[in-house]
């Protein structure tokens, strides 16, 4: 009997042990600065030369990408063999044929796997332009959007290793948002937008906001209730969303999140940067170097806690209101 009851009592303590180490586990799943800080500083590096849509340069910015989707474990979507959705367009400014990819990466849900969520960013930029008396002529744009980006790859890896996404997420880098929204829209005309249940765009997010230390605020913030789920959950998290301070900028239907939004799709754009006083904006000053890599890693840990009711299919936003 004595024999009976310790061999009980090592197996209520193996059990035990079991659950702290898996609590232990989930504890240590989070978003870290050294990847934040590689990614950011290989996208905005001088060697990608800006990322000008159909140059070599955004190509090498291209391979790094869906090599770091395949490295985290991502599959491709719909019928693609591969993580590119490649299209032909015309350069309205130079009138010539382009073709470039957005680069899409499907972390397949669980019990609501035909239900999707966007996370987002662009990942093309100005490239290069030799100005007259201008030293430098390489436009890395390292908060736009080199951030966002580094976004994109750090919340694929967290979710990843989670494992709890009911809803199928699709990581996307857009790319041509610099003439025209061209990747996002040409995304948008095959999709189901029924089928969208939200879009997470972020989009330069590198710098500390008018808001103050962990803040960040949210494009479009009262055309659906998006914005105030992720408020919900990130109370007490010392984090906190505000609403689209640049209302007169009409950054709403600026970014990537436009394509999705005027199908329908609750899609809103996460943002830090004090947009209406920032000096490096579409210049050659926006380096990596003027960036705070902390402000980034911060903001994408909210961005992950403030969203995961919606990637868990607890949350459900707001068809959006374009009105």
């Amino acid at each position: 009997m004595k024999k009976l009851t310790l061999l009980c009592l090592l197996l209520m303590l193996a059990v035990s042990c079991k659950k702290i180490q898996e609590k232990k586990v989930e504890k240590e799943i989070t978003i870290d600065s050294l990847s934040v800080k590689k990614h950011l500083y290989t996208l905005a590096d001088d060697e990608m030369k800006g990322r000008k849509t159909g140059t070599p340069g955004i190509e090498k910015a291209a391979k790094y990408i869906e090599n770091e989707f395949k490295n985290i474990g991502l599959t491709t979507y719909d019928t693609l063999d591969n993580f590119r959705q490649t299209f032909t367009f015309t350069d309205y400014k130079t009138n010539k044929e382009l073709t470039s990819s957005n680069i899409i990466g499907v972390l397949e849900g669980t019990t609501k796997k035909d239900e999707y969520v966007v996370i987002s960013a662009h990942y093309d930029h100005l490239g290069v332009r030799k100005i007259e008396g201008q030293l430098d002529s390489i436009y890395n744009g390292a908060n736009d959007n080199a951030s966002g980006v580094t976004g994109v790859l750090a919340l694929a890896e967290y979710f990843k290793l989670k494992g709890n996404n009911e809803r199928t997420i699709l990581f996307v880098a857009f790319t041509a948002e610099e003439m025209g929204l061209l990747g996002s829209t040409h995304f948008g005309k095959g999709i189901d937008a029924n089928q969208f249940v939200a879009g997470i765009n972020l989009e330069m997010i590198g710098k500390e906001p008018s808001f103050g230390p962990k803040t960040a605020w949210l494009t479009g913030f009262e055309r659906s209730n998006f914005g105030t789920i992720v408020q919900n959950n990130l109370k007490g998290s010392g984090y906190t969303l505000h609403a689209d301070p640049y209302t007169n900028f009409n950054l709403f239907f600026r970014s990537d999140n436009a394509s999705l939004a005027k199908l329908g799709v609750p899609s809103h754009t996460f943002s830090t940067t004090a947009i209406d006083v920032d000096k490096n904006y579409h210049k050659v000053s926006d380096e990596a170097e003027t960036l705070d890599v902390a402000v980034i890693t911060e903001t994408i840990k909210a961005i992950a806690k403030g969203t995961e009711s919606i990637i868990n299919g607890k949350d459900t936003p707001t068809r959006i209101v374009l009105k």
